[in-house]
C-alpha cells in the first residue's frame, strides 16, 4: 500500500493534484477538507463544532480529525493506498497517525509538500471564493489568518516527516501540469 501525504499551505493545490494523482495511481484520495465540509453541510454535531473553529480562520480541533481518519482506515486497510490531503496537520496527529496505521501493519511512505509564496496563495484562495462561494475563501482577513495558523501549527510537521526521510519538497508554482509531473517524478523515484 502506498500511503501520501499530500501538504501544503491553503490554496497551494493540493486538492486539484490530489484528483489527477488518484487517476494515475489509482490510489483513494482522502480530503479531510471535504469529509469536514459534508459535516457542517449536514450540519452534524461535529459540523456545527468545527463551523465555528473555520469561520475565525482556526484549523478543526485535534481529536475531531483524528477519529475521522481513524474511522477511514479502518474501513479501508485494503486498499491499494491513499493520498492524505490536509491531514495531518500538527505533529500530534501526526504521530497519531502513524499509531493509527501500524495497528494495520500500515506507515506514511512520503510527504510531499507543495511550495507556494503567500502572496499566491492569498489570490488563488479569493479567485476560488468567487468561483465557489465559500464563504471562507472570500475574506482575505480569513485567508492570512488560515495561513498563519498554518505556518504556526502545521509547518513543523514537515520536521516530523523529515526526521524520518519522508519529507520532499515541489515547487507548487507553475501549470497544473508542470507541477503534477514534479509530484509524480517524486513518487516515482521512491517506489
Amino acid at each position: 500500500m502506498l500511503n501520501i501525504v499530500l501538504f501544503g499551505a491553503p490554496g497551494c493545490g493540493k486538492g486539484t493534484q490530489a484528483v489527477r494523482l488518484k487517476e494515475k495511481y489509482g490510489i483513494n484520495h482522502v480530503s479531510t477538507g471535504e469529509i469536514i465540509r459534508n459535516e457542517i453541510k449536514n450540519e452534524t454535531e461535529l459540523g456545527k463544532q468545527v463551523a465555528a473553529a473555520i469561520s475565525r480562520g482556526e484549523l478543526a480541533p485535534d481529536e475531531v480529525v483524528i477519529n475521522i481518519i481513524a474511522n477511514y482506515v479502518r474501513d479501508n486497510k485494503e486498499c491499494a493506498g491513499n493520498i492524505f490531503d490536509g491531514f495531518p496537520r500538527t505533529t500530534f496527529q501526526a504521530e497519531r497517525f502513524d499509531e493509527i496505521l501500524a495497528e494495520y501493519g500500515l506507515k506514511v511512505d512520503m510527504m510531499i509538500y507543495m511550495d507556494v509564496p503567500e502572496q499566491e496563495l492569498v489570490n488563488r484562495i479569493l479567485l476560488r471564493g468567487k468561483e465557489s462561494g465559500r464563504a471562507d475563501d472570500a475574506s482575505e482577513d480569513v485567508i492570512r489568518n488560515r495561513i498563519a495558523t498554518y505556518r504556526a501549527q502545521t509547518a513543523v510537521v514537515a520536521d516530523y516527516y523529515s526526521a524520518q526521510a519522508k519529507y520532499f519538497e515541489v515547487d507548487g508554482l507553475g501549470s497544473m501540469d508542470e507541477v503534477f509531473e514534479r509530484i509524480c517524478s517524486v513518487i516515482d523515484s521512491k517506489r
